[in-house]
């Protein structure tokens, strides 16, 4: 039931959204998906009593769309990739940016994730994308790239 309800805010939310959205960047991503456009949403998602940003990546081949929230920290930037098929996190610590199974509040609230649900040698391969400072637009183009690799073919 919780998945169903946080599916259809999802689903919202993307609605909403795509009234006034501003395309960030175009790319191609590498694999079957083909290129890549990031929006900036107008909108936010509560979270952890936090108004988190929201981006939109779509990929031109499949049609899929995933929605990213980032939840800035004090030394980290979460970035949560939801989606129905394949919910996943990536994370930058000030160290390394890199990819990691969702936090456990989204697991349990909707969006269940297991190693067993992604490519794992992708997943092992994207622990650490880039390292040293990166800013929110290299993070977003990192993952509309590497994203589609963590689907299992």
């Amino acid at each position: 039931m919780k998945r169903i309800v946080l599916t259809t805010v999802l689903i919202l939310i993307i609605s909403l959204a795509s009234f006034a959205n501003r395309i960030l960047f175009e790319g191609h991503s590498n694999s079957q998906f083909g290129d890549y456009k990031i929006e900036a949403l107008d909108n936010h998602m509560s979270y952890k009593d936090k108004e988190l940003d929201l981006y939109r990546i779509t990929y031109e081949k499949n049609g899929l769309s995933v929605i990213v929230a980032l939840d800035k920290e004090k030394k980290c930037k979460k970035y949560y990739v939801l989606s129905d098929k394949l919910p996943i996190q990536y994370e930058c610590n000030g160290v390394y940016f890199g990819v990691k199974l969702l936090d456990n509040d989204l697991l349990y609230n909707g969006f269940p994730i297991t190693l067993d649900d992604v490519n794992k040698k992708e997943y092992y391969s994207q622990r650490v994308l880039a390292t040293g400072i990166t800013d929110t637009l290299d993070h977003l183009n990192l993952i509309a790239a590497y994203y589609p690799g963590l689907y299992k073919a």
